[in-house]
């Protein structure tokens, strides 16, 4: 009977060391399929989370103002190149990914401009991806608020 409990004692000694060293990933993390963003897409809506207010943003991806995106058109292919393009008839070519962090996917593009490579451009804009499914996409770009974080949030749907 000794030996059983001093067995059994050691495998659930043994247990606990396994699973106290195994790495986890967090339960909020969310892995999203590349292809995924693949898509020609409307950006319905531009939001605010997290106690940011409209007017704190001047510029999102400096280019215009978080609202001037509503109605824009995302076109993103699976080479990752892509481009949107304004309601005012500005467009701009991007080189698009899908980031995993430590968070979960995160979508990132760069500006690409005539004459440039994207391998050469080293700047670039990462959103924290809300929701993608076949017919809605939700990015998220993080602000500092203090010692907070506040979201502009863009709402796309399949075109």
């Amino acid at each position: 009977m000794k030996k059983l409990f001093q067995y059994t004692l050691a495998i659930l000694a043994l247990t606990f060391v396994i699973s106290a060293c195994s790495s986890t990933r967090s339960t909020t993390s969310s892995h999203v399929p590349r292809d995924r963003f693949v898509n020609t897409w409307v950006c319905n809506t531009v939001t605010y989370e997290g106690g940011l207010l409209s007017n704190a943003v001047q510029s999102a991806f400096d280019q215009a103002p978080p609202s001037a995106f509503v109605g824009s058109v995302w076109k993103l292919t699976n080479s990752g190149n892509g481009m949107y393009t304004l309601n005012n008839g500005t467009s701009q070519s991007i080189f698009w990914s899908a980031f995993e962090g430590p968070n979960g996917t995160q979508f990132q593009f760069k500006k690409i401009y005539e004459g440039d490579k994207a391998k050469n451009v080293t700047e670039g804009y990462r959103l924290d991806v809300g929701t993608a499914n076949k017919e809605t996409l939700v990015l998220k770009t993080p602000v500092p608020i203090g010692a907070q974080m506040g979201y502009v949030v863009y709402t796309f749907s399949k075109k």
